[in-house]
């Protein structure tokens, strides 16, 4: 094999090794869907900033969903901001003892202002996340879509 073909595969082999890696963290743009009506809710774009993770909504997908809505129930921050960009994951961080997991976070739910802890879960080689909201001991699971 000569030293350019040796070169170029292992270049392909890199490339296919950090495509892989980047698959299973949940950094990305998600498609959101509602648990109870299966209806398409929103795009979340998750980003990574130096370990710290948040996600903001990118697009509503959702015809019920008024373009301009804000989110009149929040208590924090984000009460009477607009939905439409809005920061709804943060502070979560990859778990220290399963790095499959990334909690340690919250989520708030625009419709009706509550904030649950959160962890995620990508599952699929990275193709669907588990998002899941927890009050107490009580959790409730979404599974979102990878859109990229």
């Amino acid at each position: 094999m000569t030293a350019m073909k040796k070169t170029t595969l292992i270049a392909s082999l890199s490339l296919a090794a950090v495509s892989a890696f980047a698959q299973t963290t949940p950094v990305g743009l998600w498609k959101t869907i509602d648990d109870d009506t299966k209806k398409e809710k929103s795009l979340v774009r998750i980003t990574d900033n130096n370990g710290v993770f948040s996600g903001h909504i990118e697009k509503l997908l959702d015809p019920d969903t008024k373009p301009d809505a804000v989110c009149e129930d929040c208590t924090d921050e984000r009460k009477g901001k607009p939905v439409l960009g809005m920061t709804i994951l943060r502070n979560l961080k990859q778990n220290a003892d399963d790095k499959a997991i990334y909690d340690g976070g919250d989520i708030v739910d625009p419709n009706n202002g509550k904030v649950y802890r959160t962890r995620l879960k990508p599952v699929d080689g990275g193709k669907r996340l588990e998002m899941r909201g927890y009050i107490g001991p009580f959790y409730r699971t979404q599974v979102w879509l990878r859109v990229e």
